[in-house]
C-alpha cells in the first residue's frame, strides 16, 4: 500500500477539493493507496472539511488534534497512522501536484532508493517561485552540505517518498516540531546509510504574500533547530561506530 500524509493547518477553504483531487490523480497510476490528512489544530473548519471528504472517499483518513503542534508534529502523527509500505509527504495546498508520485515511485524502484525527494534545484525542475526563497534554499543547501555531508540540494520541498520501515524507525525519535523536521529525518536517514535520490518538480507558488506562512522567525528557528539536529546526528554516528567495534 502507498500512504500519502498531508498535514493541514487552517486549510478549510481548499482542503475538501484538494483531497478529492489528490485521490483522483493518484487513482490514475496506483490502485492500493490511502490519504492520511492531519488536521494540525486548525482554528477554522478544516476538521469538518476533511471529515466531509472522508465521507465521500473511503481512501481518505483523518488524524486530528488540538492545539496546533507544528508541521513536523503533524507529519509524525500522520506517519504513525499510515499503513503503507511506502509513505509520502505532500503539502495540502497542492502547490506541488500529486502526479509527481508516479515518477517518484518508478525511480524509487528502478534505482533501488530508500528515499526520493523533490528538488527545486534539479536541472529539470520548472519553477514559478519567489527569488528570495530561491536564495534561502541555496544558502541552506550549502549549510547542510557542510554540517551533515548531506548530498542533496533541497531538503525543504514539500513532496517526498520514503520506504516505510526506514521512516517508522526514524520518526518516533524526531525532536523537531517545526519546519526543520525534514532536515532531521533526512539527516538521520543519511547517517543510517539510506540511498536518497532527487527528482525534478513543477512548482506553482500559489500562496499570497510572497513568503507563504513561513516568517523570518520561522527561518531563524529552522537554523537553531539545525544545530540541535547536528548534535543528534553526531550522537548517532558515535553510537554506530561504537557498535561497529563490538
Amino acid at each position: 500500500m502507498f500512504s500519502i500524509v498531508m498535514p493541514a493547518y487552517n486549510e478549510g477553504a481548499h482542503i475538501y477539493d484538494n483531497l478529492l483531487k489528490t485521490n483522483e490523480i493518484i487513482s490514475g497510476f496506483c490502485n492500493d493507496f490511502e490519504i492520511v490528512c492531519v488536521n494540525d489544530g486548525s482554528k477554522d473548519n478544516t476538521h469538518d472539511e476533511i471529515l466531509r471528504a472522508s465521507q465521500v472517499c473511503s481512501r481518505i483518513q483523518m488524524v486530528s488534534y488540538t492545539p496546533n503542534g507544528g508541521k513536523g508534529h503533524a507529519i509524525k502523527c500522520g506517519v504513525e497512522a499510515a499503513k503503507g509500505d511506502t509513505i509520502a509527504f505532500l503539502d495540502s495546498d497542492l502547490d506541488l501536484s500529486p502526479d509527481h508520485f508516479e515518477d517518484f515511485l518508478a525511480h524509487m524502484k528502478s534505482e533501488q532508493a530508500d528515499v526520493v525527494i523533490g528538488s527545486k534545484m534539479h536541472k529539470e525542475s520548472q519553477l514559478d517561485y519567489p527569488p528570495l526563497r530561491k536564495f534561502i534554499s541555496f544558502g541552506y543547501y550549502v549549510m547542510l552540505r557542510l554540517m551533515f555531508h548531506l548530498k542533496v540540494h533541497d531538503t525543504q520541498t514539500g513532496i517526498k517518498v520514503y520506504r516505510a520501515d526506514l521512516l517508522k524507525q526514524i520518526v518516533p525519535d524526531v525532536q523537531t516540531k517545526g519546519f526543520a523536521y525534514d532536515i532531521e529525518i533526512l539527516a538521520v536517514a543519511n547517517e543510517l546509510g539510506a540511498k536518497i535520490i532527487e527528482r525534478p518538480i513543477r512548482l506553482v507558488f500559489t500562496r499570497e504574500g510572497g513568503f507563504s506562512r513561513i516568517k523570518f522567525k520561522d527561518i531563524w528557528q529552522v537554523f537553531k533547530d539545525t544545530f540541535k539536529i547536528r548534535k543528534k546526528v553526531r550522537q548517532i554516528r558515535k553510537a554506530r561506530r561504537k557498535a561497529g567495534k563490538k
